[in-house]
């Protein structure tokens, strides 16, 4: 239940602070005092969409915070836990708007408006002035029927089935759209296939060939730089290696002598062996320097080929290989596409089959669903003064073409969408022995509103939900139909705690507790109150709403009945 609520800076309220009973909380006051105000900064605390005109004049934010007990909620859990929020018993939800946007807090921590709604969703239904109107749209009349949680499961079965219908169509799709851009492409891709396998393209060639056209290039400079070092380890005049064996054996005596030279003994002993090994090489390697002008004009050759062929391509070598492997891949597709589309086919038949399954599986569960609805419906709107309301959820194939139909139920083909194959219309008649219609063509909005009122009392019995609020559910009703809607909100607020702004002193006479919302003069400015009443405030402001403001004592002695006898009576 709502403990309290708290609201600052919002509209015409500069600050009040309310705390709510369980059962029957019932909210009146004049037009304009500022009841749906209360009922709009609760709508911003459960994630409703902000605007920043309700900032109060000369405020920097406005802020309304509720404190709602949860009991134990295992989904609220979940939510709270995947976003770092510490779980309590009692919530703190809390919602700050400011001129630049808007921030969401629970127990203080700050969160999305998106998580703060997800919880919102799991603690208070609230139904707004406009909200029944929803009734009078049929392309609602589903979210009604799959809300309850014995379609959910076959509701989820089906989506995920018609998720993998999707993404095999779309597939074949592709795949067709393929075999029309390769049917184009075919014969170039062949040419191309044909140019590059003849090209034998090896990823390493382009670095072998440098190599070689560089040896190839500088043979006569190789060729004569290792022919000077070889001749000068072998002439006569000045002999290197003859030379340091001199040195050599000069170190030799005169490391025996002083010991500091034998370093640099060792020192030349290897230089010598370095040098006379460093002569052989050069004399080895003049033996397979390769003088051959062909072949260096054969290496240009190929290295212009592979220079035009990247520049033709605009790729690289590497790439060129790759590409090779790609456009052969698609070639081995083309001439294959009958197979692959004909295997894709049979897939999308196999899927149809399962989705026409899941299909079905849901259509029961609706129509299930929509039987039992239509009977407690029909019993609330009994106790609501419908005495003969015939009422039915009418769950029908959305038949199609062949072309359009996905899958095949009885013989026919049938459209579906995310939701289902299924049209939800919702059918009532109120007088006895005529034939249900279309409810969004023939309703009242009396009747649309003890139709809501029905339908949310059936949803707090199913759906377990702390709180219910309701702004002006009472929309076109009056007198005793009045009375027993103020007596189906009493009994229902023994289930969950009940919120509601009411005109009709038939359904505030019910209340378990009373408050009256008005405007007053503070500081040259208008502002919003909400004041709980007592017993006997309680009994002078449903007179009020019975006479207006000049009450009598018969006014009062009326109120008093009509309190005594909702009371007794629930």
């Amino acid at each position: 239940m709502i403990q309290s609520l708290y609201i600052k800076d919002f509209a015409l309220i500069d600050e009040l602070e309310v705390s709510f009973q369980e059962g029957l909380n019932i909210l009146t006051g004049q037009t304009g005092a500022g009841k749906s105000i209360i009922i709009g900064a609760l709508n911003m605390i459960l994630g409703e969409r902000a605007d920043t005109n309700v900032i109060r004049q000369g405020a920097d934010k406005a802020i309304a915070e509720a404190i709602i007990e949860t009991g134990e909620n295992e989904e609220i859990r979940q939510i709270l836990e995947e976003n770092a929020v510490t779980m309590r018993s009692e919530m703190i939800l809390r919602r700050e708007i400011r001129s630049s946007g808007s921030r969401g807090f629970i127990n203080d921590t700050p969160v999305t408006i998106s998580v703060l709604r997800q919880v919102g969703n799991y603690l208070v239904d609230l139904h707004g002035q406009h909200d029944h109107q929803m009734l009078l749209k049929e392309e609602n009349h589903r979210s009604v029927i799959d809300g309850f949680a014995d379609v959910q499961p076959a509701l989820e079965a089906y989506k995920k089935s018609y998720h993998q219908m999707v993404e095999l169509r779309k597939e074949l799709r592709s795949l067709r759209e393929r075999e029309e851009e390769l049917e184009e492409k075919v014969e170039l891709y062949r040419f191309q296939v044909k140019e590059l396998e003849d090209a034998d393209l090896d990823p390493n060639e382009e670095e072998e060939l440098e190599e070689e056209m560089h040896l190839l290039d500088n043979a006569e400079e190789l060729d004569q730089k290792a022919a000077a070092i070889a001749e000068i380890g072998a002439a006569d005049d000045v002999n290197v290696m003859e030379l340091l064996n001199q040195i050599k054996l000069h170190l030799e005596d005169l490391a025996r002598i002083e010991p500091d030279f034998e370093g640099y003994r060792e020192e030349i002993s290897s230089a010598r062996i370095s040098i006379q090994e460093t002569i052989q090489f050069a004399e080895r390697y003049r033996s397979k320097i390769e003088f051959n002008p062909n072949r260096l004009e054969e290496l240009r050759q190929r290295q212009n080929k592979l220079n035009s062929l990247q520049k033709k391509y605009h790729r690289s070598i590497p790439e060129l290989i790759d590409y090779l492997h790609e456009i052969k891949k698609e070639l081995s597709l083309a001439e294959n596409f009958d197979l692959e589309i004909e295997q894709q086919e049979e897939k999308i038949k196999d899927q149809a089959d399962e989705l026409s399954k899941k299909a079905k599986d849901l259509h029961q569960a609706r129509e299930k669903v929509g039987q039992a609805l239509s009977k407690q419906i029909e019993n609330e709107l009994n106790n609501l003064g419908i005495a003969h309301a015939d009422f039915e959820v009418r769950v029908d194939w959305m038949i199609a073409s062949e072309e359009q139909g996905w899958v095949t139920v009885d013989g026919q083909p049938v459209s579906c969408t995310e939701h289902g194959c299924d049209e939800i219309r919702l059918y009532i008649s109120t007088n006895k022995g005529e034939e249900p219609k279309p409810l969004a063509k023939i309703a009242s909005g009396g009747e649309i509103s003890r139709v809501m009122l029905a339908l949310k009392s059936i949803i707090a019995r199913e759906q377990s939900l702390p709180v219910m609020v309701f702004d002006e559910i009472d929309t076109g009703i009056s007198g005793e139909v009045s009375e027993k809607v103020g007596r189906t909100m009493r009994r229902l607020s023994d289930r969950c705690q009940i919120v509601a702004i009411t005109h009709q002193p038939q359904i505030a006479s019910q209340a378990h507790k009373h408050y009256k919302v008005k405007k007053v003069e503070r500081d040259n400015r208008t502002v919003s109150q909400i004041i709980p009443l007592s017993e006997n405030e309680h009994v002078t402001e449903v007179a009020t709403l019975m006479s207006g403001e000049d009450i009598t004592d018969a006014a009062l002695e009326s109120a008093k009945e009509l309190i005594n006898k909702n009371t007794f009576s629930n």
